[in-house]
């Protein structure tokens, strides 16, 4: 039975697709961005935060373009099937409330980016503006319909856990496909 079945709870396409929409505008900031930032940003912040693993620093310094849209097409692929999920339950679904629950927290770790490097970072600007009030937004909806779960710090954990594996996972793949493509081949 589907969330639009039976006289259960339908918090509509607004909620569930909503979640689609958003991460796209807000990822949307990210494609146009996070390469060119990381290149011309990472000198100072290496200066500023000498700290942080010389690894990291390379890592972000090295991104590719056409690798780091690949990544994110391979999380669009991850958030509608979330939101579908969710569209297809009311709302009830517990991979889609953990994907809204991680885009929320994702909204505020840039934002808390943004405060350490005393700057703007890719993903700053829409996460005030899109990210945290659509996620907010949309758990009041799951909350007036009756189906939002109990936000527990553990909710937090799985949400956060959930956008990492995701991300890790994407990164991985556009690394083996694109990646692949860049590099010369082995001998």
């Amino acid at each position: 039975m589907s969330g639009h079945e039976g006289g259960r709870s339908d918090v509509g396409a607004g909620v569930t697709f909503g979640l689609l929409a958003a991460w796209a505008a807000h990822d949307a900031e990210e494609v146009v961005l996070v390469p060119r930032w990381a290149r011309s940003q990472v000198p100072e912040l290496r200066g500023r935060f000498p700290r942080v693993p010389d690894r990291i620093w390379r890592h972000l310094e090295s991104i590719d373009e056409r690798e780091f849209a690949t990544a994110v097409a391979g999380m669009a692929v991850v958030v509608a099937a979330a939101a579908a999920d969710g569209y297809r339950t009311g709302g009830r679904s517990a991979f889609y409330q953990a994907a809204l629950n991680g885009f929320g927290l994702h909204g505020l770790v840039h934002l808390a980016q943004a405060a350490v490097v005393r700057g703007y970072t890719p993903g700053s600007a829409t996460s005030p503006v899109v990210v945290i009030p659509f996620t907010l937004w949309a758990r009041g909806r799951l909350r007036r319909a009756g189906v939002l779960r109990p936000a527990r710090p553990r909710d937090v954990v799985q949400g956060l856990a959930l956008a990492a594996a995701a991300t890790v996972a994407t990164q991985v793949m556009a690394g083996r496909t694109v990646g692949r493509n860049r590099r010369p081949p082995r001998t």
